[in-house]
């Protein structure tokens, strides 16, 4: 080899000179006893370096914690405030949206189907009167934003969007992230309005109109999670989950999308549940596979655009109303699994979620128990902790092998398209099948005492249904919203909404053009959220699902 020429650095030698250029954070990176703990252990995989297994970023908790993304909504938008309020003041780092129904559902609070779940289970939002509410007084310019919304996902997109140039905040200026993720309602949670094709339509558009104007914004939460919820098995949801966001890859790059620009923007959402290297195993594993195919099969070269990036909620469906004092230790597992698997932000659900909305002093111990994941236990000192334990390996290795055949079934249904394998899979039933019999096996097992729920199955004594210091969702909650609503109506003008919501019909009639000017423009006029629903439903229809016998 002669003098000019340079050897290419190993992996190690590859790591150590990312690993100088990151930021740290102010700490002495060693034990509680005062011994020092290197940045990584291992010889063969390091952070930050493709397929990522071992965490996104070479550095990872060293240089910045995950976000403390509290879930919150309740009750009208002035409640909710008042509650992301006291989450910022307690240390939260970021804000996340819980709706209710009817918003959830597209549906204004006024509507015959939206009688006694107003402001219910989450915040209700009509109109961009309530968005202004909701944000009054919290610079969006300095906080990161997540909204769990699916069906109605732009019009509330679009409110946020106008409520910051309200406070002088431009769009590219926003950071945060909107659910968007439509293809897993059909699958498991059941929130949508319109049939999967023309919803896939809207998705596109805001995948668009962000790349183009909001390049801190993540348009789409990739969303296992209520995946998991409806009874799957950790396989399941992370092969689900993945190949919802392959469809949205695909649908993508089919709308003349470069994958480079709109997949530094996907992110995703994953469910912690009980089972501890389960879980790790499949965060690990979940880096990997959408590294691969992102490179290997949808061609992305930007390294940026591999990244597997997600937020993690702790499991609510392994909440038990039996002794709910005993969740919080379930929680802190769970928060401890999705450190341990390399989260970006967390969610801890609160201990008395079974029973009710959180109270204020659930939700802070929920939020401290985050902050003592972080600050008490060194799990932040060292990437990947656990990386190269022969179960955790393994464990990430099974997880990949039983994702990987459901990958090549839904391949095969859709002809080499995994884009028309969930659309097929969708319309014959296969996911709802496959969640429901793992939902079936699991309840079974609990039935027969094989699997303990600890205070359900067993060790049930102890348990003081009294006296529960409830949050309660009174009815004169829903009285306020529906005079707050006809007000709006009455002082807004008519003229301009109908001329708005007419644009939004013929520009959904369209598909060369993109709905998103228009539902920014719909909701500066205080068109309803159900009426903007309504002026795409003239095009594109509603989803009535099959019955599968």
């Amino acid at each position: 080899m002669g003098s000019e020429e340079k050897q290419e650095p190993n992996a190690r030698e590859a790591w150590e000179l990312e690993y100088q250029k990151a930021s740290l954070r102010d700490s002495n990176f060693e034990t509680m006893s005062g011994v020092p703990v290197e940045p990584v252990y291992g010889d063969d995989l390091f952070p930050g370096q493709y397929p990522y297994t071992r965490g996104i970023y070479p550095s990872m908790y060293r240089s910045r914690l995950w976000t403390m993304r509290m879930f919150a909504g309740f009750g009208t938008a002035e409640d909710t405030n008042l509650r992301f309020k006291e989450l910022l003041r307690n240390g939260g780092t970021g804000l996340s949206t819980a709706f209710d129904m009817p918003t959830l559902m597209g549906r204004d609070s006024d509507s015959e189907w939206s009688l006694g779940e107003v402001g219910r289970a989450g915040v209700a939002v009509d109109t961009l009167a309530d968005m202004e509410d909701l944000f009054a007084d919290i610079d969006l310019s300095q906080v990161s934003t997540s909204m769990t919304i699916n069906g109605p996902a732009a019009t509330l997109l679009a409110m946020y969007v106008a409520v910051a140039e309200q406070t002088g905040v431009e769009p590219h200026q926003l950071a945060g992230t909107i659910q968007n993720d439509i293809l897993k309602e059909y699958q498991a949670q059941k929130e949508y309005i319109y049939p999967p094709r023309p919803s896939m339509r809207i998705v596109t558009d805001m995948v668009k109109y962000t790349t183009a104007e909001m390049p801190k914004w993540h348009p789409i939460s990739i969303s296992g999670y209520h995946i998991r919820e409806a009874g799957s098995t950790a396989a399941q949801e992370l092969a689900f989950t993945l190949a919802n966001g392959f469809s949205y890859v695909e649908a993508a790059i089919a709308a003349g999308q470069n994958v480079n620009e709109f997949g530094k923007r996907l992110s995703f959402f994953f469910n912690s549940h009980s089972d501890f290297f389960e879980e790790i195993g499949k965060f690990r594993a979940a880096r990997r596979i959408w590294a691969r195919w992102m490179k290997e099969r949808y061609g992305a070269t930007d390294e940026k655009a591999m990244l597997c990036r997600f937020h993690t909620q702790t499991a609510g469906v392994s909440l038990t109303a039996q002794q709910p004092e005993i969740n919080i230790a379930r929680v802190g597992i769970q928060a401890l699994a999705a450190a341990l698997g390399g989260t970006q932000s967390l969610h801890t659900d609160s201990f008395d979620e079974a029973l009710a909305l959180p109270t204020e002093d659930a939700a802070r111990i929920a939020l401290r128990t985050q902050q003592i994941v972080a600050h008490e236990t060194g799990v932040v000192n060292v990437a990947d902790p656990l990386g190269g334990s022969p179960y955790v390996e393994w464990m990430t290795d099974e997880m990949e092998r039983q994702a990987e055949a459901i990958f090549a079934h839904l391949d095969d249904l859709g002809n080499g398209s995994i884009l028309e394998g969930t659309f097929n899979g969708i319309e014959n039933g296969y996911f709802v099948g496959e969640i429901a019999d793992a939902a079936y096996r699991f309840e079974r097992e609990v039935n027969s005492g094989r699997r303990i729920i600890v205070g359900v199955n067993d060790f049930t004594d102890g348990d003081n249904p009294e006296d529960r210091n409830l949050l309660r969702i009174g009815a004169e909650t829903e009285e306020y919203q529906l005079k707050r609503l006809n007000d709006v109506k009455t002082r807004r003008n008519q003229e301009h909404v109908n001329s708005a919501l007419s644009e939004i019909t013929a520009v959904a009639s369209d598909p060369t053009r993109n709905l998103m000017p228009a539902i920014i423009a719909a909701v500066k006029t205080y068109a309803t959220e159900e009426e903007i629903a309504n002026a795409m439903e003239v095009v594109f229809g509603t989803y009535v699902e099959k019955a599968i016998v």
